[in-house]
């Protein structure tokens, strides 16, 4: 995708709309009230301030005849949010990366209702960083160590670390516990996740994912229950992997709203999380040679 003509803002980049081959406006103004009904104003508003530029980072004025088969970027505001609240550890910080511990509830990067709310856009505002992209991911209800680079031309060699499996991941998870079951064991499966589904499931098949699993003690909660808390080492990065594989063992991790049942979200909801964190990462710098290694802080086991 080429480099966006206009820089962040608040955290957020522009937006970006390609104008069709075929359509019956005579300006590019024109184009975008018909694409957003209602927003009239809105637009003329954007246009007349500047704020709306073709791929060139050529300023669209009222007058500027449509463009085919262009793009056109700018800026809208997002929806309002409800605020996680938790606060982003900082880990580490230097020149070229910065590493956070980050909390549940809490996106890596914008997408769908969570776009303000994200890691990558809250720290790419609060400390004046806009380059700023995480390596890797962790999903919404997922806590633990991110790794984010603080230029564009750092990205590279620190994705190549995990495309090449240099990465050795460490997770922390609190489940059921089952006497029957015994550890520690390596779990594989073959891991089918369908576009547009919340859900990934296990199918029959060449395994395309590896978890090791050991049990690290026997907890209990306030209702007397036997839990478990857990050591994961993902040895692929499958969509819901370690949630599937303890699910799969009749022992899910504490707190998911996926497995085995799927249950929405309620939305301003902070009460219970999922006991799922990144505990630690381990990698041989790209940049220096030296092994790193950065551990997250959080505690599991609070609220139980």
């Amino acid at each position: 995708m080429p480099k966006a003509p206009l820089p962040i803002r608040d955290g957020l980049g522009p937006d970006r709309l390609r104008m069709p081959r075929e359509s019956d406006a005579g300006t590019v103004l024109e184009f975008l009230v018909g694409e957003f009904p209602g927003e009239h104003e809105l637009w003329n508003a954007l246009v007349s301030a500047g704020d709306v530029v073709d791929e060139h980072g050529r300023i669209i004025s009222s007058e500027t005849p449509y463009q085919p088969t262009r793009f056109v970027y700018f800026y809208r505001e997002p929806p309002p949010e409800i605020p996680v609240p938790h606060e982003i550890e900082i880990l580490y910080r230097d020149e070229q990366i910065l590493v956070i511990d980050k909390p549940h509830f809490l996106a890596t990067i914008p997408r769908g209702a969570h776009i303000v709310e994200s890691a990558v856009v809250r720290l790419r505002r609060d400390l004046h960083l806009p380059d700023l992209a995480p390596v890797h991911r962790l999903d919404r209800m997922t806590a633990g160590v991110i790794v984010f680079t603080v230029t564009p031309d750092l990205r590279r060699p620190y994705q190549e670390l995990f495309a090449e499996q240099k990465i050795v991941k460490e997770y922390e998870a609190i489940a059921g516990f089952d006497p029957e079951l015994t550890f520690p064991r390596i779990v594989r499966s073959r891991i089918n996740k369908v576009h547009g589904e919340m859900t990934a499931t296990e199918v029959e098949g060449e395994p395309n994912s590896e978890t090791r699993v050991e049990l690290v003690e026997l907890l209990t909660d306030s209702a007397g229950s036997t839990l478990g808390r857990y050591r994961l080492f993902p040895k692929t990065g499958r969509t819901h992997q370690l949630r599937l594989h303890l699910n799969s063992m009749g022992i899910p991790i504490l707190g998911d709203n996926y497995y085995p049942h799927y249950r929405p979200a309620v939305p301003g909801d902070f009460s219970t999380p999922l006991r799922l964190l990144a505990r630690a990462l381990e990698y041989p710098d790209p940049i220096t040679g030296h092994t790193r290694r950065f551990v997250s802080t959080r505690a599991l086991d609070q609220g139980l």
